[in-house]
């Protein structure tokens, strides 16, 4: 039976700051690296790794590149597990992001939030597609007694989970948490979720979350 972990990404400084990310190449705080660290300790300890992915955004391959120090494997990169393009609304404040602009609210506008498509940037439809994609691609490449770790953000993350249990696209964002670093274990056969936002591997002063829009 193939695995697969979908881990966060670290703490960032815009998540620190309670920025909307997107895209933006923003690095690790020094509690980021602090959570990609034990990440890392974790997985090698616990797991026989065979394969680790990111993300080719910067939060993510900083975080992954510790988990292949840890088990000695090379980082492949994969667009498909980026974090939603925010487009113009990127950087925002999260006070400034709903207030302002509920219609991307999905708490306030509901599906027609999910739609909604910021100038430069794409909607959640728009990357759950991208998203499911790349798990499609990955899911064909696995093989049997395989776990591969994939490091990628807190919105591709929630829509994999969210489509493996059957929820619909809002309730994906809204009802799944995902905090920094956390682990998500799936048994790929099926697919099956066996566990879902863990973050025992972290010291009680790493495992509080920052904001999770992105």
């Amino acid at each position: 039976m193939a695995t697969v972990l979908l881990a966060r990404h670290g703490e960032t400084t815009w998540n620190r700051d309670g920025r909307v990310q997107g895209w933006a190449p923003t690095p690790l705080t020094e509690r980021g690296h602090e959570q990609a660290a034990a990440l890392g300790i974790h997985l090698a300890s616990d797991h026989e790794v065979d394969r680790v992915v990111s993300s080719d955004l910067r939060r993510a391959q900083e975080t992954a590149r510790y988990v292949a120090r840890e088990t000695g494997l090379d980082v492949e990169t994969d667009s498909a597990w980026r974090e939603r393009d925010f487009g113009c609304l990127q950087g925002l404040s999260v006070p400034e992001l709903f207030d302002e602009h509920p219609e991307y609210a999905l708490s306030q506008s509901g599906a027609a939030a999910a739609t909604a498509c910021p100038d430069s940037g794409e909607s959640i439809v728009d990357a759950r597609e991208r998203v499911l994609a790349g798990w499609r691609q990955l899911h064909a490449t696995l093989e049997t007694g395989e776990t591969t770790v994939v490091v990628a953000h807190g919105g591709p993350i929630r829509l994999v989970l969210g489509s493996l249990q059957g929820y619909d696209i809002v309730d994906s964002i809204l009802e799944i948490d995902q905090n920094n670093c956390a682990l998500n274990e799936i048994h790929a056969s099926e697919p099956r979720v066996v566990r879902q936002n863990d973050t025992d591997h972290l010291s009680d002063s790493l495992s509080v979350d920052s904001e999770t829009v992105a």
